[in-house]
């Protein structure tokens, strides 16, 4: 199969949107990288991104007019900047294919690639911005961008089947690869904690409102006089003040390995967020055989077999009572465990992921696709 020399384009290069890369990245390693993006310091300094790229065929280019919200003045500056990058990189035959990575990347990246005619267009984007937020009218104006920015060309590829169905939902033709992630067992076992007494609730990401922390805590506040549950958010972020019940541990940003290794301590993998693209935390817990316990919400939903692997929940009641059904009937733990690992090899295996996206680089791919 033949190298390709392919341009990502991210807005905000921290969080989920950082693992996604990467392992398309490792992946892909006889293909060329460029990586166009922006810079969030608060969330994710670039040097702290920089480290998790050791190969070398990724390159990086600043994009410095990028930021996230909305704003007239910077976004025209954002679109003449990436013009003259795209441009420059056409101009010296380095672009086969133009991935865009989130909203506004996908937005203006789309406006840019047609005016320089650039055919080979792929736009991922994250978790729909028409579902993010609580406000009808935001949520109205970014749908309308969205069908605005589809009308400029590339096609749009959905990292799980519900997100598709939003989209498509909103009028929008899009196909799905899943997100995918490395599931073959390492060779040598993480660390365990042995002393393990009580039960042990963990969700894994930033602490902000998309991940929805009131109701993490809201569930965790139910349990905090009784001493055998324990809650623990491995991150950190903005709204890790509304996380007040007693109960709850918040470890902080640990390495990939650290975080892993107290993953693997969990009895379940909660998930509170208010929506998701298809979560790399989810997964890693997937690939780690830990049954979990989502919010009902696009992303979410495609990583439960109802009943099997795990459940869905669409209030903090019916969390709780789930929660108190594992810890009742903890010899069903391994089996549900045993499920999410089926589920992760079967749905969201890395290898599966990156071969679709590589023929959809080199223009081989049915755009009926779905990955379902």
């Amino acid at each position: 199969m033949m190298d390709v020399k392919i341009v990502h384009v991210v807005e905000p290069l921290a969080g989920g949107i950082v693992t996604f890369l990467k392992s398309l990245v490792e992946n892909l390693p006889s293909d060329s990288h460029i990586i166009v993006h922006g810079e969030r310091i608060k969330v994710m300094p670039f040097p702290e991104v920089r480290r998790q790229f050791g190969h070398s065929n990724a390159r990086f280019i600043r994009w410095r007019s990028a930021q996230r919200s909305l704003h007239p003045v910077k976004d025209i500056r954002a679109f003449m900047e990436l013009y003259t990058i795209l441009k420059r990189l056409k101009r010296k035959k380095m672009v086969d294919a133009v991935h865009l990575h989130s909203s506004k990347s996908g937005f203006i990246g789309r406006l840019v690639c047609r005016m320089l005619r650039i055919r080979n267009v792929v736009y991922t984007p994250n978790g729909a911005p028409f579902m993010v937020g609580n406000s009808k009218v935001s949520n109205y104006l970014y749908k309308q961008l969205e069908r605005l920015g589809a009308s400029f060309g590339g096609r749009v590829v959905c990292c799980s089947p519900s997100e598709q169905e939003a989209y498509e939902h909103a009028g929008i033709q899009a196909i799905t690869i899943n997100n995918g992630i490395t599931v073959a067992i390492p060779e040598q076992p993480l660390a365990v904690v042995a002393d393990k007494s009580r039960f042990r609730v963990v969700t894994s990401g930033r602490i902000l409102s998309q991940k929805d922390p009131l109701l993490f805590n809201e569930i965790a506040a139910y349990f905090m006089d009784l001493p055998q549950f324990e809650f623990l958010w491995i991150g950190d972020g903005i709204d890790a003040d509304l996380l007040t019940s007693p109960n709850i541990t918040i470890t902080g940003w640990l390495s990939p390995a650290d975080a892993k290794s107290l993953l693997l301590t969990s009895d379940v993998y909660l998930s509170t967020a208010r929506f998701e693209g298809l979560s790399f935390a989810v997964l890693e817990a997937l690939s780690l055989k830990k049954p979990v316990l989502l919010t009902d919400c696009v992303g979410n939903r495609d990583m439960v077999n109802q009943g099997l692997n795990g459940d869905l929940f669409t209030s903090p009641q019916q969390a709780i009572i789930k929660i108190i059904q594992y810890f009742n009937n903890g010899y069903m733990l391994p089996v549900m465990g045993g499920h999410s690992g089926v589920h992760c090899e079967d749905a969201f295996d890395i290898l599966q992921t990156k071969d679709k996206y590589k023929d959809l680089y080199l223009g081989t791919i049915d755009f009926q696709l779905t990955g379902r």
